[in-house]
């Protein structure tokens, strides 16, 4: 490289690094450890387990062990490269941040919007998901009534304060882990003293006994390879959480290295169990695997526990949604890829103006349920999908661009690193753009979905030139000086 591309990179990369270094001011550093703990386990652990799982075990049998398995080792390796991006330089405005200041504002741009596609979509579903939830116990209420009342307690608890959202995410994470630790215990002791389970002997013939592993062959199982990384949306956010973490250089390591066992356990270990207690024929789309398995095993009111756990996680998602967009929408205001007032900030460090945003786009969510038919909600999940796959693609692009810069000089690479890079990010993008391919063959929603996806990219762009005239006043003015 010769020495005016070496000068040239470093400036543009400085220049880059000055818009990056105001967005954090008026954040506090209010989460802890044994929050930033439960943050990364309730992003590892959510519906796509506690409810997901039931379909996916009948339409693609014990492989889907295999698959959370795969697609968790990607998931890894996401949030690893997020964690060595985080040691470098701790923000709120995460990938987002990394992306700006690694590659330039056309992929922070990307990230940040198709991150808000992602929860945008995710939690209208989760809302009207918790008023499904909440119908179990009263099932005479109309259901835009607990929907509405569930996202005004949420988003109440995320205007008031990162600690109290900080809190409320800690025990909704609890919650799922005791339930998840009570389950896998009782499974155990099940199997280990044979106890029969709906007329079947528990262990694992019951696998081989019905078609082994991969019962409706290896096409069913690529078929759920989007439900699957679905499933582990969020494991993110504990990078997002970076910027408000007391002390995260220590913290946030312990954090994203914990995802992987945690992965292991909950995931794989959980579904391993469910299949050796019954036949994956058995379980069923839209009920929980676990009240499926623990009503045939005889625990009383399992149905009523596992739906106030599901509605903890479809809680504990849209809790997320909200304090994850607010911080990715207020990074991109405050550099003009998005409406300046997102940027607005309270006195008590809460980005009030894109959490409000976010919350009014779960408001429409919840009122859109009441005339759109089923599919039209199967569409927004899918979509959903989409940004995360955008999304943590674009985490693995700023992570090799940030590798460049370390090799040119630019940077100092933490001790804390993404293994195996950058051949690990080569694998895990081509991974993605697979997942994303294979969308097409998921029945007639899958193509809307793929159809969609050149309109997504047509409003991006539209959506950059009419952004891009505010992103070159900052950098000329300065954000420093713009937003004072």
């Amino acid at each position: 490289m010769s020495s005016n591309t070496k000068a040239e990179d470093s400036a543009n990369y400085e220049s880059r690094t000055d818009l990056s270094v105001f967005e954090d001011q008026g954040y506090q550093k209010a989460l802890g450890n044994r929050q930033v703990q439960m943050i990364a386990i309730g992003g590892a652990i959510g519906s796509g387990l506690f409810l997901g799982a039931g379909g996916r075990l009948h339409s693609a049998g014990p492989a889907l062990m295999i698959v959370y398995a795969v697609a968790g080792v990607f998931a890894f390796l996401v949030v690893r490269a997020m964690g060595e991006m985080v040691m470098h330089r701790p923000t709120s405005g995460s990938f987002v941040s990394y992306s700006r200041e690694f590659i330039g504002e056309k992929s922070a741009y990307f990230a940040g919007w198709m991150y808000f596609l992602n929860w945008a979509c995710s939690g209208m579903g989760d809302v009207t998901a918790a008023a499904v939830y909440v119908k179990f116990f009263f099932p005479d209420i109309q259901q835009w009534i607990p929907a509405l009342i569930a996202l005004a307690v949420v988003l109440a608890v995320n205007l008031v304060s990162v600690k109290i959202f900080g809190e409320l995410e800690f025990w909704f994470a609890i919650i799922k882990v005791v339930t998840l630790i009570a389950f896998m215990v009782i499974a155990i002791v099940v199997l280990v003293i044979r106890t029969p389970v709906d007329g079947h002997s528990t262990g694992p013939q019951i696998i081989f006994d019905n078609g082994g592993f991969f019962p409706f062959g290896f096409l069913a199982v690529l078929m759920i390879l989007q439900g699957v990384v679905f499933a582990y949306a969020g494991v993110e956010m504990v990078g997002v959480a970076a910027g408000e973490t007391n002390n995260p250089r220590k913290v946030i390591p312990k954090a994203v290295n914990s995802v992987g066992w945690r992965i292991a356990i909950f995931y794989v270990g959980s579904v391993l169990l469910l299949t050796m207690l019954l036949p994956s024929s058995v379980y069923q789309s839209g009920v929980s695997p676990f009240v499926t398995a623990l009503d045939k095993i005889g625990i009383p009111g399992s149905a009523g526990i596992m739906n106030i756990v599901i509605l903890t996680a479809a809680l504990s998602s849209v809790n997320s949604g909200l304090y994850t967009t607010g911080r990715v929408l207020r990074s991109l205001a405050f550099n003009g890829s998005a409406p300046m007032f997102l940027s607005k900030m309270s006195k008590s460090g809460v980005p009030y103006a894109g959490v409000l945003l976010t919350g009014v786009i779960y408001l429409i969510g919840v009122f859109l349920n009441l005339i759109l038919p089923h599919d039209a909600f199967e569409v927004t999940t899918e979509l959903s999908a989409v940004g995360i796959i955008g999304m943590w693609s674009m985490i693995m692009v700023a992570h090799l661009a940030m590798l460049r810069a370390a090799n040119a000089g630019l940077v100092e690479r933490p001790a804390f690193r993404l293994p195996g890079a950058p051949y690990t990010n080569y694998v895990t993008l081509v991974f993605l753009v697979f997942v994303l391919a294979m969308t097409w063959f998921n029945g007639h929603t899958g193509k809307i979905v793929v159809g969609c996806i050149p309109l997504i990219a047509i409003a991006l762009v539209v959506g950059w030139f009419c952004a891009r005239g505010g992103v070159d006043r900052i950098r000329r003015q300065g954000v420093g000086s713009h937003h004072r």
